[in-house]
């Protein structure tokens, strides 16, 4: 049975664990580019704006945190940006991004959990649409925090209603009462998914940090 972006979207949000969370996304890789693209997604155009904004020397390394299919990458690669790097829990998104031959390395990991790479290894990591219902804990924010280079930027969407609700802003509120980030921006709210019949009423925030 082939399931529709609404099904896929249900799924994915009310999912019970992180491996059941990677098979389904294993699952929806094939068509995830397609399906997204009919909810009017609207988040990559917002992050590539953001890293063009914050972030103008193009040989920048930035880890894709979140990377799926790598459709972000693609659209940075068109903008310059030369050391594009990727982490994700499905093999199957994995497997889509590398086809894309834009990331010079991709990594497999869990955001929440401890990640195998260097600290201060980036001077940006962008996430779009990880850190949101049943995904990416807040607790992720502590080995991204680790993994930024001084004064790099943390790029990241967040649901307006998940800020509150799911911890994420204690978390990142702790991080800059300990020294270690500093907010430097935040968009006015907009629709992620404007013309998916269950996501369209749901508005998202793209906030930016800097490593202090």
């Amino acid at each position: 049975m082939i399931k529709d972006v609404e099904a896929r979207l249900a799924e994915v949000y009310t999912t019970a664990s992180s491996q059941h969370l990677s098979k389904t996304y294993d699952d929806w890789a094939s068509s995830y580019d397609a399906d997204m693209l009919a909810t009017g997604y609207a988040h990559p155009a917002v992050i590539c704006g953001l890293t063009a904004r914050f972030v103008p020397d193009l040989s920048s390394p930035i880890l894709d945190a979140g990377v799926g299919t790598g459709n972000v990458g693609t659209l940075l690669n068109a903008l310059g940006y030369g050391s594009l790097h990727g982490l994700d829990m499905s093999q199957g998104m994995l497997a889509k991004a590398k086809a894309r031959n834009v990331y010079q390395t991709l990594h497999q990991g869990i955001l929440g959990e401890t990640l195998a790479l260097g600290t201060g290894q980036f001077h940006a990591i962008i996430s779009t649409g990880t850190f949101t219902t049943g995904h990416a804990p807040a607790s992720g924010f502590d080995e991204l925090t680790r993994l930024v280079a001084k004064n790099g930027h943390l790029i990241f969407t967040m649901g307006t209603t998940v800020w509150a609700d799911n911890g994420f802003a204690t978390k990142l509120e702790g991080l800059c009462q300990r020294g270690l980030l500093r907010p430097v921006w935040v968009s006015a709210p907009y629709h992620p998914m404007p013309h998916s019949r269950t996501e369209s009423h749901f508005t998202t925030r793209a906030h930016v940090y800097q490593r202090a």
